[in-house]
């Protein structure tokens, strides 16, 4: 059996009880963090509260060499740990392809997601997202500016009247983590007077949670990541009322439909 564990969105207590008993009665258990990781908790931490020591894979283990994954859940209860919801990232999905076609049966046990949250947080409503997009470091893209995939999202989602998630990127392996700021810095040339709103630490303690133009969030900062950001498209007048209490959102940005 290969079980596909979600750890959640910020440290060793964000797992489902569901997923911690998947983890206590594993043989073996792998993680890996370079999609994302938890910014509340380091692996001894992960192994010191499940009483077990956790196999750390690098892309490289996962993608393409995973036959140590594969024979652990072949010869017994092997469990695969990721931060957030386990299927997120495609990744994880072609590891579960390739032990359904060894005849290993696989589990998923999901986690609180970067999605859900940005919901919840912001009092957005969550049938009302569109296509959410990421935006890279200017580095990774090999372009100038604002990438097509960005911007073509925010505009196709508010010609439907739809929200925006906007995931910032994340190099795992560097600490490096885009902040809210750095990325209204960016789309602030194209979206100056827009809407946006920002979501720091969702799942910890202290989740921050504030709206404003994304001009004047490119000169704000927002403390530790990981960091996200919303383009609300049409606002249903809850909507409005929420990001009004919520995230002290300038009224005369509020136009409801």
């Amino acid at each position: 059996m290969l079980t596909f564990v979600g750890l959640g969105l910020y440290d060793e207590r964000s797992i489902t009880v569901e997923g911690r008993e998947a983890v206590r009665d594993a043989d073996r258990v792998f993680a890996e963090f370079y999609t994302s990781k938890l910014l509340g908790a380091t692996v001894e931490d992960l192994e010191n509260y499940h009483d077990t020591a956790v196999e750390v894979r690098d892309r490289a283990g996962v993608e393409q060499d995973p036959e140590a994954i594969l024979r652990a859940a072949e010869d017994g209860d092997a469990v695969f740990l990721t931060a957030g919801d386990t299927m997120i990232s495609t990744t994880h999905v072609d590891l579960r392809l390739r032990a359904e076609e060894r005849g290993i049966d696989t589990r998923v046990v999901h986690a609180p997601t970067a999605e859900s949250a940005a919901s919840g947080l912001t009092g957005l409503q969550n049938y009302r997202f569109g296509k959410a997009t990421t935006l890279p470091f200017e580095y990774a893209h090999g372009a100038d500016g604002v990438p097509a995939s960005v911007t073509d999202a925010i505009d196709e989602n508010r010609e439907r009247g739809l929200h925006t998630l906007v995931y910032l990127d994340i190099k795992a392996r560097n600490d490096e983590y885009m902040t809210a700021d750095h990325a209204a810095d960016l789309l602030a040339d194209e979206y100056p007077d827009l809407l946006a709103v920002v979501v720091a630490r969702a799942g910890s303690p202290d989740p921050l949670v504030t709206a404003d133009r994304i001009s004047a969030l490119a000169d704000r900062e927002f403390g530790d990541p990981l960091h996200l950001l919303v383009v609300p498209g049409e606002l249903h007048h809850i909507e409005a009322d929420a990001l009004r209490e919520l995230a002290d959102a300038p009224a005369d940005l509020l136009d409801v439909e």
